[in-house]
């Protein structure tokens, strides 16, 4: 829906409220034209039910006014004398359209000065838990949202397992495009397992300013630019659906690539404008490796191999990605897969059990149909890549056979359905054309994104899919605060790693865990209510 329907929503829904409440205003002691001025009728409502002016600011904060329109009916029809708990479910069931039969049809008193303190104990409860919904959803939404790292792509950065912190305000938050939605949860309520939104209407693109731009290297968590999967959970995908923006899979990568760069992979290795990508120091790149044992270095169950490194690969190599991949039963020797730093597959060398290490080669010049941009006219593979360029907002580039492979996406899906375009490219021999149209070179909306896992050959990233809009950016992940390994294995596995509770994402050197300052503040804060509460009971 652009702009334009949404002023016409507001304004219907204006003429709704007016029309229902209008005597109740006047009945109030105000006068009847007040419940007809948008903003200013939300302003006197509130005086009317005894509630503060801020409230007002609640009704137009995406999803925390799908909480706070069923209380302004509630408290409405309170102020009225209206306090059953049948008008509580007809205020509620209706949609609010139950205050029409009250302003039209009783005869009701205005109750300026009514108690604000509720009647029972179950609504005293009720109401701490709408209040505490409503503040936790504009923390998650605008501020600070919880993310669980669920891949091994950023891995020696990120861990299976890591809970995170991710920042809203760094790049600026965006309002939330699908209004009508189950508060703080994505796609999926948890547990029932339906959808959580409804896709329609959609509020137009809009972002609050951040106070600081992408950078490169940074780990961004961002939409998945083309998921159409309902249930993305390991193990379980499944299905096909069209989804809104702001409902598709949240992904975690590092942004190697900014707008206007020329960007190239040789070899594994990341190079902009012709010069190789320098990593942060906390960053380790992976590389897929074959590793020739005498013995399994992998655990087994029943028998079976399984994806687990025994103890001392974990302890000694910090090996967490390796399975069997194969066995040489006539010189009995078992073959492993393994995601490795080079320093570690050099140190593996050197263990009694290990007879090789090779690292898997991909050879330059190899086409992977799976990679972007899926043309056979571009030799691409996950390990030599490129140079393609990144689009950058309001620059433009040429349109031709040769280059509309890289950008058909942008123009008919990010800039066009996606924005409500009804875009169009298709091909007349060797010409281009945009919805019927000859089309030779095209100007950037918005900015794109590179973003890549560190763990080279085992990550799906944009060697897959390509760019990644501005538009699909989530947050800047800050904080990891709890760290659990085997989390797919079961809640009563889960085996924490402490010395990454409360550690910083970004940042050079080994993290170091906060966690002990915070138990001990947590401590002194306890110890300092408890007193403060006993001095306060001594006085009286």
């Amino acid at each position: 829906m652009s702009w334009t329907g949404w002023l016409l929503f507001i304004l219907i829904v204006q003429v709704i409220h007016f029309l229902g409440t209008w005597k109740l205003y006047r009945n109030a002691g105000r006068k009847a034209w007040e419940a007809a001025v948008p903003v200013y009728n939300a302003l006197v409502l509130m005086k009317i039910i005894n509630r503060p002016w801020w409230w007002t600011l609640l009704l137009f904060i995406p999803i925390v006014n799908l909480i706070m329109f069923p209380v302004i009916w509630v408290e409405t029809l309170r102020s009225f004398g209206r306090n059953s708990s049948v008008d509580t479910a007809l205020g509620l069931l209706t949609f609010g359209l139950y205050i029409y039969y009250i302003n039209y049809t009783q005869d009701v008193t205005h109750i300026a000065d009514r108690s604000l303190k509720p009647r029972t104990s179950t609504g005293e409860w009720v109401s701490s838990i709408l209040f505490a919904v409503v503040a936790a959803t504009i923390v998650h939404t605008y501020v600070m949202q919880p993310f669980t790292i669920p891949t091994s792509s950023l891995e020696k950065s990120l861990l299976v397992g890591d809970f995170l912190f991710v920042s809203k305000f760094h790049y600026g938050a965006r309002i939330p495009m699908t209004p009508l939605a189950f508060p703080m949860v994505h796609d999926t309520i948890p547990k029932v397992g339906v959808k959580s939104y409804i896709s329609k209407p959609q509020i137009p693109y809009t972002r609050i300013p951040g106070f600081q731009k992408i950078k490169r290297n940074d780990i961004v968590v961002f939409n998945w630019p083309v998921d159409t999967l309902i249930n993305i959970t390991p193990g379980q995908m499944r299905g096909s659906v069209q989804k809104p923006i702001d409902k598709k899979s949240n992904y975690v990568k590092r942004c190697v690539g900014l707008p206007g760069d020329s960007l190239s992979v040789k070899n594994g290795y990341v190079y902009i404008d012709g010069k190789q990508n320098v990593l942060p120091d906390r960053a380790k790149v992976q590389f897929a490796y074959e590793v020739y044992a005498k013995k399994a270095l992998v655990q087994t169950i029943n028998g079976k191999y399984t994806a687990d490194p025994i103890p001392f690969m974990v302890d000694r190599y910090n090996i967490t990605d390796i399975y069997v991949s194969g066995i040489d039963r006539e010189n009995q020797v078992l073959i492993h897969t393994a995601h490795l730093t080079k320093p570690t597959a050099e140190k593996l060398k050197n263990n009694p059990d290990v007879l090789d290490v090779v690292q898997i080669e991909i050879e330059e010049g190899y086409y992977d149909e799976s990679v972007f941009p899926n043309d056979a006219q571009y030799e691409f593979n996950n390990n030599f890549f490129g140079p393609i360029y990144i689009p950058e907002a309001g620059k433009t580039v040429a349109i031709n056979a040769q280059s509309i492979p890289f950008y058909r996406r942008i123009i008919e899906v990010y800039e066009g359905t996606e924005l409500g375009i009804d875009n169009k490219i298709t091909q007349n021999g060797t010409q281009v054309l945009l919805n019927g149209s000859p089309i030779t070179e095209y100007t950037f909306k918005m900015d794109y994104y590179w973003l890549m896992g560190d763990n080279r050959n085992n990550s799906q990233d944009a060697r897959t899919w390509g760019f990644v809009p501005f538009n699909h950016v989530v947050g800047k992940p800050v904080f990891i605060w709890a760290s659990f390994d085997n989390t797919n294995k079961g809640l009563l596995n889960w085996r924490p790693r402490w010395e990454r509770f409360f550690t910083t994402v970004h940042g050079s050197g080994k993290p170091v865990s906060y966690l002990t300052y915070f138990l001990v503040l947590l401590a002194a804060w306890f110890t300092f209510n408890y007193f403060r509460k006993r001095n306060k009971a001594k006085k009286k």
